[in-house]
């Protein structure tokens, strides 16, 4: 017998967030023109909001806010494509790949997992992304990325 997803209505916004509700605001969060846009989820972000990824830790919603400005200024197209959700409790997993260029670099493929938690308001309380930054950006330089695999085999593998 499996279990039913707890679903957390969102007082703010008066929607309930669960893990299709979150696909569905993800997806149209990176893909407008190929630069983001946060307006309509950002609402759904606790004040508190505990963030954090391979390259930083962020607390509350002024330092989250202004990491999505950072991302979406660097970059000259931003997309992602989400492969699946699935959701535990108030915790919710997002598989992704996020297809970023940068003003002068090729376009590079980042794959990784987001588990977002959501409180007692149905806000999300804490974000936490995983996905290997270097690896990612590395596999895009030629003879490169072919390199750091082989180190990174022979080193940890």
């Amino acid at each position: 017998m499996s279990e039913k997803p707890l679903e957390q209505k969102n007082i703010s916004t008066g929607n309930v967030l669960n893990a299709e509700s979150i696909k569905e605001l993800w997806s149209k969060t990176y893909n407008i023109e190929g630069k983001s846009d946060w307006s309509h989820i950002l609402p759904y972000y606790d004040e508190n909001i505990y963030f954090r990824d391979s390259i930083q830790e962020l607390h509350g919603i002024e330092d989250f806010k202004a990491m999505t400005r950072r991302l979406t200024d660097r970059s000259k197209d931003l997309s992602m494509k989400i492969i699946r959700t699935a959701q535990h409790d108030r915790a919710i997993f997002i598989e992704w790949e996020m297809t970023i260029k940068y003003k002068k670099n090729p376009s590079s493929v980042l794959y990784g997992t987001s588990r977002v938690t959501l409180n007692d308001e149905g806000k999300i309380i804490e974000q936490r992304d995983y996905y290997d930054l270097w690896g990612d950006i590395f596999d895009n330089i030629p003879r490169f990325g072919k390199a750091y695999r082989r180190f990174m085999k022979k080193k940890f593998g």
